[in-house]
């Protein structure tokens, strides 16, 4: 279970029911205030994010995963699962947004408590569902894709492109969509600059279109391209294509795996634990070799947490 701003559906409406909200289905502001008012009230983080912990408090006769943990220093709470410092029960996955709870898989050789405090709860609650989909399943590959997400998401907390480029930022990030002044009249206009700078590639139609600007960079990995879009949009329910804030907004952990998968970094993580390895997934990744230091720390921090 995991519900939060941007989610919508039968699941929101129950909720919304429950809280004295009118149930329109979409989980907005009021509902995320809702939400944060009552965890406040029955100790919980008051985060505006319903997971299990949440869930299943509020509906207690309708809770679908009851692991069994033994008593051990405060949990903290997650879609997935209950983490606690001493154990990682079995985790029911949630396959294309559909909590399939007979698919229990063991998570505890990721040793996904050690993550708490080092990616936000909300990158936690969604490892086990990649792990089990795209197969990023040893602490080895698992560092090496969480690396590179938390640097092209700025520590996880991006999950779409900034795009709002002065106009020399223009000239010299894209030269060559922007020669000349024409820069000038771009400038602190993102749906304008991605109009132009993806038009007519990675399936965008041109620059009218604004499919440049629709199917813009989301997700932890920047899921970018209405190709892309189209291919990941085969691995859930909902329709990334008519509503591509989906990737930003509840899948972007799930997006940045779908890709990871796609350029098949599994194989190139499993080269080894070095900077030579981190370089190869860096340049598959980003095109280049930028903000490499940056990735290699990221990935000996990562790995020292999750390896023995």
């Amino acid at each position: 279970m995991l519900l939060k701003l941007g989610s919508y559906g039968e699941d929101v409406e129950t909720l919304q029911q429950k809280l004295g909200l009118t149930a329109d289905g979409k989980f907005g502001s009021k509902t995320e205030e809702a939400v944060k008012k009552w965890q406040a009230a029955n100790n919980l983080p008051a985060d505006g994010i319903v997971g299990n912990a949440t869930w299943n408090l509020l509906f207690p006769a309708t809770a679908s995963i009851q692991p069994t943990i033994a008593a051990t220093p405060a949990p903290v709470e997650t879609s997935q699962q209950t983490i606690t410092s001493e154990t990682t029960p079995e985790i029911a996955i949630e396959q294309t947004g559909q909590l399939k709870s007979e698919m229990l898989v063991d998570m505890s050789h990721l040793k996904l408590d050690r993550l708490q405090g080092k990616v936000p709860a909300l990158v936690l609650e969604e490892i086990p569902e990649c792990a089990v989909k795209f197969k990023i399943d040893t602490p080895l590959r698992l560092a090496h894709f969480l690396a590179q997400c938390s640097h092209e998401s700025a520590g996880f907390k991006l999950t779409q492109e900034n795009l709002r480029y002065s106009a020399d930022g223009l000239k010299r990030t894209f030269p060559k969509y922007f020669p000349g002044d024409i820069a000038n009249s771009y400038a602190r206009q993102p749906e304008k600059i991605a109009s132009r700078v993806y038009a007519n590639r990675m399936g965008n139609g041109d620059e009218a279109s604004r499919e440049g600007y629709k199917y813009r960079g989301r997700g932890y990995i920047q899921l970018t391209g209405k190709n892309n879009y189209t291919l990941f949009n085969e691995t859930i329910v909902e329709d990334a294509l008519e509503n591509p804030d989906l990737v930003c907004d509840k899948y972007p952990l799930v997006s940045a795996g779908w890709y990871w998968n796609s350029r098949v970094l599994n194989e190139i993580a499993d080269l080894g634990a070095n900077d030579a390895v981190v370089t190869k997934v860096t340049k598959k990744v980003n095109g280049g070799t930028i903000g490499l230091a940056e990735r290699i720390t990221q990935f000996r921090m990562f790995y020292a947490l999750l390896s023995d």
